[in-house]
């Protein structure tokens, strides 16, 4: 794919806290979100906080964007909403490229386990503990997947990521590719669930949360975007609850999408510019015939007019006069 024209930082001129104090906003928000899978077995008293939907919630989301809020401040977010309609062509553009280039590894990994172990394909028919808390009552989840994509990347795309559009703008991909990494990892009952046949989701939210990245940082900064993208993602997989079909067709459709917006960019961007019309020949030029000099060889299509011959002389092209054959003889 090419690359798009390299905008102005997103960043340039905001403030940016110290890397200590985005460490431990980080560390926060790690904690914070893995908190839920091991707080409530060490801490029984935990429990009914992360048994209902606002408790855990607020531990697992809020905690995080109040640690950014105090310690990293607002500075990464002043982009959030800024050129929405390049921000959307960015947006769908890498969203479906690189979910495409998802697809095809995760189809690489499925010819890897039914040459190496084809029952552990079985485990991929187990529902996620998400999936199973939704069906009862799947069309909340599918409205709701739009303020969980919008609050998650804010954290991550907006705070985590677009901490480094700040302050390392020139390494931006390495950040982008870290983070994805970590967004990924973050999302543990994947494993739970899949075992060893978990890295076909995380594959797939690496490569979700990579396009969310460089889609943020070609749109100077839009998080909102992304995060509407980011809760199509997730409304897709709530409607398959209600319509398999319906589900499926929202999540590839989309995909399909900025599929090929990518590509009509990428033929737009390969495409050879048209050859500049020659310039034209300078007023009284004394060239005669086809053209000469520079930008002109050997092109006949360019002829310039002829003089016109002296009082006296044959026209140019003609029979020369006689020449004097010597001085005159001697009287």
């Amino acid at each position: 794919m090419s690359r798009p024209s390299d905008p102005a930082s997103p960043a340039a001129g905001r403030p940016v806290a110290s890397l200590p104090a985005y460490a431990v906003a980080v560390g926060a928000t790690v904690v914070a979100i893995l908190s839920q899978y091991f707080l409530p077995e060490l801490l029984p008293a935990t429990r009914p906080a992360y048994a209902s939907l606002a408790g855990s919630l607020l531990i697992v989301y809020g905690l995080p964007v109040l640690a950014f809020a105090l310690l990293v401040g607002w500075g990464p977010l002043r982009g959030y909403v800024a050129g929405m309609r390049t921000a959307t062509v960015e947006g769908l553009r890498w969203y479906g490229a690189l979910s495409v280039l998802g697809l095809l590894v995760v189809f690489l990994l499925e010819i890897v386990y039914l040459a190496v172990d084809p029952s552990a394909l079985r485990l991929l028919d187990r529902e996620t503990p998400v999936i199973e808390a939704a069906r009862s009552n799947p069309w909340f989840w599918v409205g709701f997947s739009f303020v969980i994509g919008l609050v998650e990347e804010t954290i991550f795309r907006g705070w985590l990521f677009g901490y480094w559009l700040v302050r390392s703008p020139d390494r931006w991909f390495v950040h982008a590719v870290w983070t994805s990494g970590l967004f990924a990892g973050l999302h543990l009952y994947y494993g739970n669930t899949y075992g060893p046949v978990s890295t076909f989701a995380s594959t797939e939210l690496f490569f979700a949360g990579l396009a969310f990245a460089v889609a943020v940082r070609y749109s100077n900064g839009n998080v909102l975007v992304v995060g509407l993208l980011h809760g199509v993602h997730d409304a897709a997989a709530f409607l398959t609850l209600v319509s398999e079909p319906a589900g499926l067709a929202l999540y590839y459709l989309v995909i399909l999408a900025g599929a090929a917006i990518a590509l009509a960019l990428y033929l737009r961007d390969r495409a050879p510019s048209p050859a500049p019309p020659p310039p034209a020949p300078p007023p009284g030029s004394p060239a005669y015939g086809p053209a000469h000099g520079p930008g002109y060889e050997g092109n006949p299509a360019i002829v310039f007019p002829r003089p016109a011959p002296s009082p006296g002389l044959p026209p140019a092209g003609g029979p020369s006069p006689p020449l004097p054959a010597g001085p005159p003889p001697a009287p």
